[in-house]
């Protein structure tokens, strides 16, 4: 049975060499991390790379250390090489932590461990079958009973949010149980790739949900809590070539899913969820911005854009960073827009109003 007393999170390494005091990852599915030492004092940063094979899609991701907030702690075997990394929070930034998280567990506002998705990526499981690598044994896999995960688990994002004193439960609490989530003002949805429908319907209908990260509620499986397995049912290709979203989810932004550097990250509001535009998994351990966002009474509310636009009416470029925040590619507005506008800014309207009138005039080609 999972324990939820506390979660802790070290993210695994796997074949490591050391060469001139540099530690080189070695081809893995999942994300590894290379961290490059100084070897001349005083010329070059300590960095720390990030890279991600999701599906084939390899990135890299460098931070300089001194950017992070918390701190890393790397793990060495007896031959020195590196075979874990862990993190912890840094003592020089416990009053950011205030700001950005909680001073005990908080009883309002709770994430949800993607186990089930943990369960997905696991060896043996339904990312071997869509491979190839085995046949349908594989579309059946047990539900894990400990936290284990790797980016595809959001397992970075879940020690940040956990370090942070968010409260946390699981797909299985509430496949289990919808009504646990009532007990939450607020929930924040990570990478929960996979969801039965029950938990599907729970956190769509809850009424103040974050989708921290694309590509999330995906694909559709069912549980068996007396063989502790999950089994595929719908979406990722199966059973048909052409099933994409398994529950066919209107709000589906899984096209964000492959920007992991967040550089231009802003949450928005999609058919009245808000969601982020980038896989922030590495962006959480050095954006306090971001986590500050996280306790907004409405995290899409940056009215930065809106006011550059008002200001700057016959620039395309705040016309088009502006329609962004509702994810609509576009780079023309109508002036006449500027008065509803305004209205958002002092107040006078919600977001998700001027949302409700962007989306029409975009899909009437007024604005484009």
């Amino acid at each position: 049975m999972l324990q939820r007393k506390f979660l802790l999170i070290v993210i695994l390494l796997a074949g490591f060499s050391v060469s001139g005091g540099i530690v080189f990852a070695q081809s893995n599915h999942e994300p590894s991390f290379i961290i490059s030492f100084n070897v001349l004092k005083n010329t070059v940063p300590k960095v720390i790379q990030f890279v991600s094979n999701s599906e084939g899609r390899e990135q890299v991701l460098t931070i300089s250390l001194d950017d992070l907030i918390f701190k890393t702690l790397p793990k060495y075997d007896e031959a020195g090489r590196m075979t874990a990394l862990s993190l912890a929070k840094d003592p020089k930034f416990n009053d950011l932590y205030r700001k950005i998280g909680f001073t005990s567990k908080s009883q309002t506002t709770a994430f949800v461990y993607p186990i089930f998705t943990q369960a997905a990526y696991s060896k043996n499981g339904f990312y071997d079958y869509y491979t190839k690598k085995c046949d349908s044994k594989c579309l059946t896999v047990s539900i894990p009973s400990d936290f284990k995960g790797s980016y595809s688990s959001s397992i970075v994002g879940s020690f940040v949010l956990s370090t942070l004193n968010y409260s946390f439960i699981t797909d299985v609490d509430i496949d289990k149980n919808p009504d646990i989530l009532k007990q939450y003002k607020r929930i924040i949805i990570l990478h929960n790739e996979y969801v039965t429908k029950k938990e599907f319907d729970a956190i769509t209908n809850h009424p103040d949900t974050i989708y921290l990260y694309p590509n999330a509620l995906y694909t559709e499986v069912k549980s068996d809590y007396t063989s502790n397995t999950i089994t595929l049912v719908r979406g990722h290709g199966y059973p048909e070539p052409d099933f994409r979203n398994g529950f066919n989810w209107a709000s589906d932004n899984s096209k964000y899913e492959y920007n992991v550097s967040c550089d231009s990250w802003t949450f928005y509001i999609k058919v009245g969820k808000t969601m982020l535009n980038c896989y922030p998994e590495y962006r959480m351990l050095y954006s306090p911005e971001m986590l500050v966002l996280l306790q907004n009474p409405d995290p899409s509310q940056l009215l930065d854009d809106t006011a550059n636009w008002l200001r700057y009416q016959g620039d395309s470029h705040y016309a088009h960073a502006l329609l962004a925040d509702y994810d609509i590619n576009g780079t023309y507005i109508p002036p006449w827009v500027a008065n509803p506008a305004q209205w958002v800014i002092n107040n006078n309207i919600h977001r998700s109003e001027f949302l409700g009138l962007v989306d029409y005039l975009y899909k009437n080609n007024i604005i484009r």
